[in-house]
Parts: structure tokens; C-alpha cells; sequence
């Protein structure tokens, strides 16, 4: 077979893979389901994907489509080759205004499609909670909806048209037809006429129309994703008098890739509402009561309403992005109903808002209802978003498993629903965590299990099939949005009858006899209960690292992502995860891959040293280690950490690289140069010289280097003339960590800070210390770094205080202090370095809080207007201190400060440097750092606290940025 996949290979314009690494990346997605592909494929053109429906046929093998890989039920998960079309068929084709259509291949992006539209007046309404990487492709395989399907349903409403392939490799298009043309289609000698015979002869019989209507469920639940959609098509003209006309999209719109490989999508769009809306967010002592609330609700003609339960708000208070997006949250409510009204202006929305919260009142129904409107509604809305992925922050083996988590009724049934579904769950000594979509009957269930032991297995199945026959007593859908996938395929005869089941394995045979399409999924799925990621009651093994991981070891924290695939979202939809997959769009560089190489290895493999293994270290290559993860993961999936005690444990094997021992003690190479600044800056700027050192270094030869200053920062600050300032004129005290880059390279920035603080009214205290190990960190010198820390925890702990805090100027190095130093320092100091953690500040942090406190004036600083345009470095956004850098920048009177949207520089400390790393480094800075740079006014002053971000800065677009330092050293007066 490996031979034939490498004519394949051959044959095609786009890639194909067969080994082990890439092959294990694809073997799970966001769901419990892990099955090993028999190779992965990334189609360029459609002759590509002609050519392995060919492959498939003639080697009895199957293709399982793929776009994001955040299906929960198993979808993509197969033993076939894995067909990623996300990387390249990404185009939007054509747009109609006037028609308000919109033509697209399947990898594109659903937010990208809205940021496409949005000029036009258009929108695409279905959005899921993953939309900012979810792809339409993925959405009409699954049928998605969304928080707001009250108002835009599902997927399905808006497919127009599917053009593609069929099993035998012919391509067509399926489309709404009028009665002659549907038999038209019936005539054709081909596959496309054979589908339509066979629905013609299945919902033309008058016995299959009555077990279709009244096994599928109710008509009236918008959300229905149970089998094949034949109840829909038995609706459409011809079989019902005067319905729609036939369209077989009804029919591929939720059957996961079963039946049909698509390569374009024509959806209907609707016009952008331009009315303001806000959010009433009522607090309730029970779920219950949120639940018949609900339905007040929903009388009021909402757009949407979410619900959120304790469980889910629990996760948010833990999770450092949601903390901030936590602030209508009021108490410890048992569930929060998100409602969502329209009105012409915001008077207009309070009044119905008054209307719903007087209804609710009435029923004593809710204790809090907080308004919520503007910017603010996004803050709400991410907090609802993040639930999915929070879930899985619970430490330890037992986690809320997607299970039942797709389930529909009618939204009246809803509070009976719920109170059977819990009594369930009681009997077997369970709970589940609630949320999501009240508006339209479905909240995700998730009940807490551990799937590593064989009860865990054994409750798995045994609560699957108890939920289920629940939703049949209420002639609910089994799954509303998420899919049938390997989850709920096993049941479907279940719930729709076998009469009607055998249906849907009919359909599934016309279409594609020789079940190369995505089988298992729908129709003859294996138990729900087998191919899951992790075998019961394996042993687990001891492994070694370096870093602590509260609750649990590296392997548990890896196996915190639960694929929901945050790490793949564009540089256009902001933040900093993942800055290698923004540039590279492949799969491998992303921070789930990672996840999943860690999980694979550290579970599996056979040798005594789990991370000897070339697979973690090539997925790990391109890891920034610029901990976007660490916040913006939903999981708090920390990989950077993971990566250091990763590379430590491939050192202990196979020796530290020469150049990762050089970066890794960068401050004692400065140290021995600082003895020659001249000569060494002479050295590094010379053409020939510098060029010569570079190579022998490793380091790409278009990248400038760091030029040290006349003298070591600390030796200036021991030197120099200190103030002489009477205790009563002091404001504070401040000790400065004198970081190794202000130490050696930034020595006017580190001096002008030493400046701005004492001319503001603080004394400056400098004593002796080593380094942050920042560089250590980053090249996995765990156990050099180990010591660093030690001796600075001790060092300072009997100093820091709240009022005599630990300033630095280079973020990444004071940050050492919050971040690596709590789980790195031996464990008897892992107190003390929790307690210091808050009190080591950014500069700017400082500043800021003192100017709110009122000890420090806008009017010691000159008024003149300054136009400052701000790029903060990845270690401030991982700890959400960029604000700061902003607000000091805005004590100056006459500032207006604009923030870049963007991620990483793509600097990452050394990372930019290394020749083979160069090229990378510059496409990231591409993607939204340079081009708002290049595009500045020309009286904005471009400021970056980071100093690897000022030199990222200066090698890409040739401007010299500025820390806000000196900006404010300039200004005083």
C-alpha cells in the first residue's frame, strides 16, 4: 500500500502524507474518537480529489473529509485517508448583492466569510460557537446552527447549492428543482439519476411517508440532525402538496461527507440588520427556574437566549482571558439566561427588556437583571463561547464528556426534559453541566466521566442509550447541531425505527456503493463505545519533568485540549494563538497538534525517555513558545511550558545543541563582550565580519543584531551620582530588576527609567542578582534555568511587598516571576515565589497605578498632542497587562494611543533569528504587525515595551520603534 500512496502522491498537485507524525495528528479531533488514518491528503485543485475517489475505489479504502477538525462526534476520525481541504480550498467564488448569494469552497472560514460580507450589507447568520476557524464545509456537513438559530436556523435554510463529486468520480451539482426538472434528473442514465429514482420510490410510498412522520422528530424542533433528512425531503414538492421545491442539499446538509465530496457551496445570505440590540443577562437561584423563565422569554420575541449554568460560570472564574468578561456576573447564581433584544434605539430595547424582567418578576422567576449594551455584548458573548473549551480545564481523569451533549426537544418541553434527564444521570451517581441554546430546546449536557477506567466506559454507552430513549419519550432529536458522527450513529435505529433506518442504509448504498465515503458515521457505526482516545484501565506511568503542573503531570495538562481548535483561528480574527499556524495554515504548527504528539508519545511510547521521539520535536520546532496558548486556549493548554521540559528531556538523550547553549546563556556571552562594546559592535555591523558570525552561530545572515551599550546598565546604576531626596519628598520605593537585555543592549532605556521613577518622586533600589533565565526557558535549560530562579526568589522575597513592588523594563523577563518561577523553584520556595509573583510589575503597570492613586499628575508631563501607535509584547498579552502599556502612554494629556491587532511580532526572542526559522519569523510579522506599521501616519510614533519586538520592527520595515519609557522620560517637564 505504501507504494501505491506514493504514486498517489505523485499523481497530485497538492500533498499527501503517510508517516507516523502527520498520520497521528489526524487521527483525533474534537471529539473522544481516536483512529489511526491510513494517510492524510491536501487537495489544490478538484482533479485532486477525482483522483483519490479513484484511489479509494480501486484500493478498498475510504476518504473522510476534513476541514477544522472540530467535530464532536467523531466525524473525521476514520481508518481511510483523511481529506484536508483547509488549506487550500479556502477561495469565496462569486457574490450577488442583489440576490443576496454567495458562492464558496468549503474551507472557508465562517468569520472570514462575515468580515468579507460585512461591506457588502451581508451576512451569513448560522454561527457556531467555533465560527472564528469553524468552515462552511464543516458546517454543512454537520447541519451547524448556532446561539442565534432562533432567528437563522440551521445550515440547511440557507444551502442554495452543492456542487461536487459523487462516488464514481462524476462531478454535478445538486439544487432546489421545479417538477419537470426533478423528472428530468430521474431519467439520467447515470449515479445522479439513480439517487433520484431511489428517493423518488422510498418518500413516494405511502407506507414509508407514515413511519417517516411518525418515527422522526417533531416537526416543530428546528434543531434536527437524527439520520438523513428524508423527513424534510418527504415535505418538498413532489411528495407534498404545494412544499418547496426539491432540493437533495436538504438531503447532504448533516450527512458528514457520507454521501457526496463537496467543492462548492452557494449560500443565501441574509441583509445586516442595522437595528442596536442588548443583552438582559437574569441571574437565577435555580435551573428550573432559568428554564421557565426561558419561555417568558422567547414571548417576547428575543433573537436569542443562552443559557449558562454554575458549572460553566465556575470554569470562567479560573480562566485568566474570562475573568474580565465576568463583570455583569453578580453573586454565585445557579444559572444565567443570556437574552438577546432588538429595538430601533437603545430606549426601545429597555422597554421590552422591562417588559420581560416585569413577566419574569411576576413569576418569581430571577433575582438579577443586568443590561448590558455596546462593546461590552462581545465580552458576554466570549464568555459564552468559551464554555466548551473550559470544561476540560477540570484537572485530574475525570472530565465532562460529550456524550448527550447534542440533545433537542421542543423548547415547551424543555424544564420537564431537563428535570427526567438529571433523575437519570442521580440514578447512576452523576451530575452534568447545562448550557447553550434554551432558545431553541437544546442545552449541552455533558455529565462528568472518566473514560480511562472501565466503568467510565461501561456509563458511556449505558447513559448514551438511557438519554436516548428519554428524547424518543419526547419525539426529540438525538442531535441537534453537533451530528450523529461514531457518537449516535449506534442508536439512530433507535430512534427512528428500524423500518426507517433501513432507509437511511439504502440511501447510503445508491449513493456510494462501495462505501468510500466517510464510513462508520450515520449509518452501521460501530459502538459508540470502542475507537476512543484512551483505553480503559492502561497503566499509567510515572513521567519526569521539570516544571510542576498543579493537579496533575505534563501528560494530564496535555491532555486538558480537547481539539475544540481554537489554536486555528486566522490572524484576522485576532489575538496571538497560534502565530505559526496564522503563517504556515498547516495543521502541525498548530497548538492541538502539539497536544495531540504529546498525548500520543507520552501514553504509548515504549522507551524509558517518552520524549525521544522525533515526531514531538518536529511539531514542536515551530512553537514560539509565546504563551498566547496559555491564555486564549479555552483549556489554558500551556505549551510553551511543555515544550521547555520537552526539550530538556531530548537534551538528556542527544546533548544540548552548541547554539541553544549560547542563546541559553546569552547574558554571560554579553557579560565577557561588555569588556569590548566597541569591538564587538564593530564586529556584528560589519559586512563581512558580521556576516561570518552569524553563519558560524546559526543565525540567518538578513537579521541585524543587538548592539550593546557603553556599559552594563548595573555598573551605571553603582557609578553614578544617586539623588539626594529627604525621606518626607519620597513617594515610594521600588527595587529595579536589571534584566539581562536593559542590563547589556537597552542601556539608555534602562537608564531613563531609572530617571523617570526618581524624578516622579520614588526611590530606586538596585542590588545585585542573576538573571531572569528567560533565555534558559526558552531553549528547554530547564534545570540552569531552575537555579536562576531559586536564587532570585530568595534574593527577593524578604524585599517585595505591595508598596516596594520589583519593576523591570523587558516584559519577558520580569514576567519570569508571575509565570515559570511558581511551578519551577524548588518546591520549599513554592510559596514564597506565589506570594512575590503579584509585586513583580512592568514598569508601565506601576505607573499606572500609581497616576490612579493620584501620586502621579498628568501635568509633570508635557501637554503637546502625540499620536502613538502600539504593538505589546506576546508574555504582556499572556498575562493581559497590554492595557497597561496603553493607559501609561495616555497619562500624557495630549496622547491618543491606537493599539495594533496584532499577535505575535514573530521575534519570539531568538526564534527570528535562527536561519532556518527567518523566513517564518517574517511571514508572521507580515500577517498584521508590518502592514500597519509601513502604513502609519507619519506622526505617529510606533511603541513596543518588548525589545525583540523593537528589533522585529526595525529588520521588517525599517522604522525604530520606541519603549514607552522613553516616550514618558521625553515628556516630563
Amino acid at each position: 500500500m505504501e507504494e501505491r500512496l506514493q504514486e498517489l502522491a505523485a499523481a497530485m498537485t497538492g500533498e499527501l502524507y503517510s508517516d507516523n507524525m502527520m498520520r497521528t495528528l489526524y487521527a483525533t479531533d474534537a471529539s473522544a474518537y481516536r483512529e489511526l488514518p491510513l494517510a492524510v491528503a491536501f487537495p489544490k485543485q478538484e482533479s485532486d480529489i477525482a483522483k483519490l475517489i479513484q484511489f479509494a475505489v480501486d484500493n478498498k479504502t475510504s476518504l473522510i473529509p476534513r476541514t477544522a477538525g472540530t467535530s464532536l462526534a467523531g466525524q473525521v476520525v476514520g481508518a481511510g485517508i483523511v481529506v484536508d481541504v483547509s488549506k487550500h480550498f479556502t477561495q469565496i467564488l462569486e457574490v450577488n448583492t442583489d440576490q443576496q448569494w454567495v458562492r464558496v469552497q468549503p474551507g472557508v472560514i465562517r468569520d472570514e466569510l462575515n468580515m468579507f460580507l460585512e461591506p457588502l450589507g451581508l451576512y451569513f447568520g448560522p454561527e457556531t460557537s467555533t465560527a472564528n476557524r469553524a468552515m462552511i464545509g464543516g458546517m454543512v456537513g454537520n447541519n451547524s446552527c448556532g446561539s442565534n438559530s432562533l432567528i437563522y436556523h440551521s445550515t440547511r435554510e440557507h444551502t442554495l447549492e452543492i456542487t461536487g463529486f459523487l462516488s464514481d468520480g462524476t462531478k454535478t451539482s445538486f439544487k432546489a428543482l421545479s417538477f419537470d426538472d426533478f423528472i428530468a434528473k430521474c431519467e439520467l442514465p447515470s449515479l445522479e439519476g439513480e439517487v433520484y429514482r431511489q428517493i423518488r420510490t422510498i418518500l413516494g410510498d405511502y407506507n414509508n411517508q407514515q413511519e417517516i412522520r411518525a418515527q422522526f422528530p417533531k416537526s416543530n424542533i428546528n434543531r434536527r440532525n437524527t439520520g438523513y433528512a428524508i423527513d424534510l425531503l418527504l415535505e418538498a414538492d413532489p411528495f407534498t402538496a404545494g412544499g418547496e421545491a426539491f432540493n437533495f442539499c436538504k438531503l447532504i446538509c448533516g450527512s458528514e461527507g457520507t454521501l457526496f465530496f463537496m467543492t462548492e457551496i452557494k449560500l443565501h445570505v441574509d441583509k445586516l440588520s442595522q437595528n442596536p440590540t442588548g443583552l438582559l443577562c437574569v441571574h437565577f437561584h435555580s435551573l428550573d427556574d432559568a428554564l421557565r423563565a426561558n419561555l417568558i422569554a422567547l414571548a417576547h420575541k428575543p433573537l436569542v437566549s443562552e443559557l449558562m449554568d454554575h458549572y460553566i460560570l465556575e470554569c470562567t472564574a479560573s480562566n485568566l482571558e474570562q475573568r474580565q468578561n465576568r463583570f455583569f456576573v453578580e453573586g454565585t447564581p445557579e444559572a444565567i439566561l443570556i437574552i438577546e433584544y432588538d429595538g430601533s434605539d437603545e430606549a426601545a430595547i429597555r422597554d421590552r427588556i422591562a417588559k420581560v424582567e416585569s413577566a419574569m418578576r411576576n413569576e418569581g422567576l430571577g433575582y438579577y437583571f443586568p443590561i448590558v449594551f455596546g462593546k461590552d455584548r462581545k465580552k458576554v458573548w466570549d464568555l459564552r463561547k468559551a464554555g466548551l473549551g473550559l470544561l476540560s480545564n477540570m484537572p485530574g481523569d475525570e472530565k465532562p464528556v460529550a456524550v448527550i451533549e447534542d440533545t433537542a426537544v421542543a423548547v415547551e418541553d424543555l424544564p420537564a426534559y431537563i428535570a427526567d434527564f438529571n433523575a437519570i444521570l442521580a440514578q447512576y451517581g452523576l451530575y452534568s453541566v447545562h448550557y447553550a441554546h434554551a432558545a431553541t430546546g437544546e442545552l449541552h449536557l455533558r455529565p462528568i466521566l472518566n473514560l480511562k477506567t472501565k466503568e467510565g466506559n461501561y456509563l458511556f454507552r449505558e447513559i448514551a442509550f438511557e438519554i436516548a430513549k428519554l428524547v424518543k419519550k419526547y419525539q426529540g432529536s438525538l442531535s441537534g447541531e453537533h451530528g450523529d458522527g461514531r457518537l449516535r450513529g449506534e442508536f439512530i435505529p433507535y430512534m427512528i425505527g428500524e423500518r426507517n433506518y433501513q432507509l437511511l442504509k439504502d440511501i447510503k448504498r445508491k449513493w456510494d456503493p462501495a462505501c468510500i465515503f466517510n464510513p462508520g458515521k450515520i449509518v452501521d457505526s460501530p459502538k459508540m463505545n470502542t475507537f476512543l482516545r484512551y483505553e480503559p484501565e492502561v497503566v499509567k506511568r510515572k513521567i519526569e519533568t521539570v516544571f510542576r503542573y498543579p493537579g496533575q503531570d505534563i501528560l494530564g495538562h496535555a491532555e486538558q485540549c480537547n481539539g475544540s481548535g481554537d489554536c486555528r483561528k486566522s490572524a484576522l480574527s485576532g489575538g496571538t494563538m497560534c502565530p505559526s499556524y496564522m503563517a504556515s495554515r498547516d495543521e502541525k504548527d498548530t497548538t492541538r497538534a502539539r497536544a495531540n504528539i504529546l498525548r500520543e508519545f507520552l501514553t504509548n511510547s515504549p522507551k524509558d525517555n517518552p520524549f525521544d521521539h522525533p515526531e514531538i520535536k518536529e511539531v514542536m520546532d515551530l512553537c514560539l513558545s509565546c504563551k498566547g496558548c496559555k491564555i486564549e486556549c479555552p483549556s489554558s493548554v500551556d505549551m510553551a511550558k511543555m515544550k521547555a521540559d520537552f526539550l530538556q528531556r531530548y537534551y538528556d538523550k542527544h546533548g544540548v545543541p552548541l547554539r541553544s547553549r549560547m542563546i541559553g546563556n546569552v547574558d554571560r556571552l554579553m557579560d565577557w563582550m561588555a569588556y569590548i562594546p566597541g569591538f564587538y559592535n564593530w564586529s556584528v555591523q560589519n559586512p563581512i565580519v558580521g556576516q561570518l558570525a552569524k553563519r558560524m552561530v546559526g543565525f540567518s545572515t538578513k537579521r541585524s543584531l543587538p548592539l550593546l551599550g557603553e556599559i552594563p546598565l548595573e555598573k551605571w546604576f553603582l557609578n553614578r551620582d544617586k539623588p539626594i531626596r529627604k525621606e518626607a519628598g519620597i513617594k515610594g520605593t521600588v527595587y529595579f530588576f536589571c534584566d539581562e537585555f536593559t542590563n547589556y543592549n537597552d542601556l539608555e532605556i534602562g537608564q531613563q527609567s531609572v530617571l523617570l521613577l526618581e524624578r516622579l518622586g520614588y526611590e530606586v533600589l538596585m542590588i545585585s542578582h542573576v538573571s531572569s533565565g528567560r533565555a534558559l526557558l526558552s531553549k528547554g535549560l530547564l534545570r540552569e534555568a531552575k537555579k536562576l530562579a531559586n536564587k532570585n526568589v530568595k534574593l527577593f522575597a524578604s524585599r517585595l511587598t505591595a508598596e516596594t513592588p520589583l519593576l523591570a523594563v523587558e516584559p519577558s523577563a520580569i514576567l519570569t516571576f508571575r509565570d515559570e518561577y511558581v511551578d519551577l523553584v524548588d518546591i520549599e520556595l513554592e510559596a514564597e515565589a506565589k506570594r512575590i509573583a503579584p509585586y513583580a510589575m512592568l514598569i508601565e503597570e506601576f505607573l499606572v497605578r500609581e497616576f490612579e492613586k493620584g501620586n502621579i499628575s498628568s501635568d509633570l508631563f508635557d501637554p503637546t498632542e502625540r499620536q502613538f501607535l502600539l504593538h505589546t509584547h506576546c508574555q504582556q498579552k499572556a498575562w493581559k497587562l497590554q492595557g497597561y502599556t496603553e493607559r501609561a502612554l495616555k497619562i500624557l494629556k495630549g496622547a491618543t494611543v491606537k493599539v495594533i491587532p496584532s499577535g505575535c511580532c514573530g521575534m519570539a526572542g531568538s526564534f527570528g533569528y535562527e536561519k532556518e526559522h527567518y523566513q517564518l519569523s517574517m511571514q508572521i510579522g507580515d500577517l498584521v504587525l508590518f502592514p500597519a506599521v509601513k502604513g502609519k501616519a507619519i506622526q505617529e510614533i510606533v511603541v513596543a515595551p518588548g525589545t525583540s519586538c523593537r528589533h522585529q520592527i526595525k529588520d521588517g520595515t525599517g522604522v525604530s520603534a520606541v519603549h514607552p519609557i522613553e516616550v514618558l522620560y521625553e515628556a516630563l517637564m
